[in-house]
């Protein structure tokens, strides 16, 4: 009997024990799940942690940027006068009141590098000279090649000084080659005139054969008198 009641009591606990197993099963199944600690989470260093994606470089090209390509100029057409058939005064502007500043010979040539508004003048490189100067085209004693009215334009900046020529004779004086009579002093005022600076050659139209007078010298603002005639004759004006 012992035996018996000793073995029925061992199965009792194992049936007890058995039981608050399943008993706490189901509890921890009920359980929320139990958050971790600080120890519990690995530790992971700045560069496992926002890992850069990898990323190559290239040039970006700027679609309104624009290739600067060097131009040449273009060089201003070319233009030359000849003087035929005779010389040509080269002048300080572009009219004949200007002085002269020098001579373009017979069958010389110059380049042409502008022209006044009218083109009627040239402005040209003085050969044999580091200096500009002025040439009329109307005349036939000049001779153009090119186009004269693809040339710049050039207005001067200043105004001839007028010269006069005065007769003080009694005589009619013929000057050349302004091709100009300047009347006797007894026609005063008219005996004075104006005239282009240059060099002239008077002769006394009053005389036979008009002998020469003389020669003269006309500057801008120059104020010359002819006190001689074609017979010596000398006479000032009062």
């Amino acid at each position: 009997m012992t035996q018996s009641l000793q073995k029925h009591r061992n199965i009792s606990i194992i049936l007890l024990f058995f039981l608050l197993t399943q008993a706490c099963a189901q509890i921890k199944l009920d359980a929320p799940p139990a958050l971790p600690t600080a120890w519990d989470i690995e530790p992971t260093t700045t560069e496992e942690r926002s890992a850069p994606l990898a990323t190559t470089t290239a040039p970006i090209e700027n679609p309104t940027a624009t290739e600067m390509i060097p131009t040449s100029t273009p060089s201003p057409p070319k233009v030359t006068i000849s003087a035929v058939k005779g010389n040509l005064f080269v002048r300080r502007g572009p009219d004949m009141a200007f002085n002269p500043i020098g001579v373009l010979y017979k069958d010389a040539s110059a380049e042409v590098i502008a022209r006044d508004v009218l083109s009627k003048w040239v402005q040209i490189k003085i050969p044999n000279s580091n200096k500009t100067g002025w040439v009329s085209i109307q005349t036939t004693y000049s001779l153009v090649e090119g186009e004269i009215k693809d040339l710049p334009e050039l207005t001067p900046t200043d105004w001839p000084v007028a010269a006069y020529l005065r007769n003080c004779t009694y005589h009619q004086i013929y000057v050349v080659p302004a091709d100009v009579v300047v009347p006797p002093y007894s026609r005063h005022p008219d005996n004075e005139v104006w005239i282009y600076p240059g060099t002239y050659t008077l002769y006394d139209i009053d005389v036979l054969d008009d002998p020469e007078v003389g020669e003269i010298v006309v500057q801008e603002g120059s104020d010359i008198e002819i006190i001689y005639n074609g017979l010596g004759e000398k006479r000032i004006c009062p």
